[in-house]
């Protein structure tokens, strides 16, 4: 058998002792992270970009299934149907490159104040206007004051990406 890359869990919060851990026993480990902008100032600004996981790429007929399985801090490998389940290089290469991106530039979070007149550009509300509101906390989710046709405005929540800053004053 040869080496490929296999989707190793860690416990919760414990991603980045566990990638130094195996890296440490001499195990290639990408572990992706990305710049953020969270909500709480305080709040760390570089996260795991999929939480509890990482790659690491291993001969598990050398290495043995059980030493991943027990390593300290792991969950063990991610199987299917009770095997491991292998992912193809050249996704982890595209992974890398689309993480290294992120990360150089972070995510553009706070494009928007409270008071800023949008416009929804996709799903259900596409075309009406907004008022902004406030960021949400977990994913990009934006709440908005939707201005309806009878001249109220109703609160609503919106992915952060579906919405842009009005470019024509009414």
């Amino acid at each position: 058998m040869s080496e490929r890359w296999y989707v190793l869990r860690s416990k919760p919060h414990k991603e980045a002792a566990l990638y130094r851990y195996a890296s440490s026993k001499g195990f290639e480990v990408f572990y992706p992270r990305i710049r953020v902008d969270p909500v709480n100032p305080r709040s760390r600004k570089i996260r795991p970009y999929f939480p509890g996981y990482m790659f690491l790429n291993t001969d598990l007929e050398r290495v043995g299934l059980s030493s991943l399985q027990y390593m300290p801090l792991s969950m063990g490998i991610v199987k299917f149907g009770g095997e491991p389940a292998p992912v193809h290089g050249p996704v982890v290469e595209r992974l890398k490159s689309h993480v290294s991106v992120l990360l150089e530039k972070g995510i553009e979070r706070r494009k928007y104040s409270r008071g800023d007149d949008l416009v929804v550009r996709d799903g259900p509300f596409e075309g009406y206007s907004a008022i902004f509101d406030v960021y949400l906390s977990g994913q990009d989710r934006v709440k908005v004051l939707l201005e309806m046709l009878s001249g109220r405005s109703i609160p609503i929540e919106l992915e952060a990406h579906s919405i842009e800053k009005r470019s024509d004053k009414r």
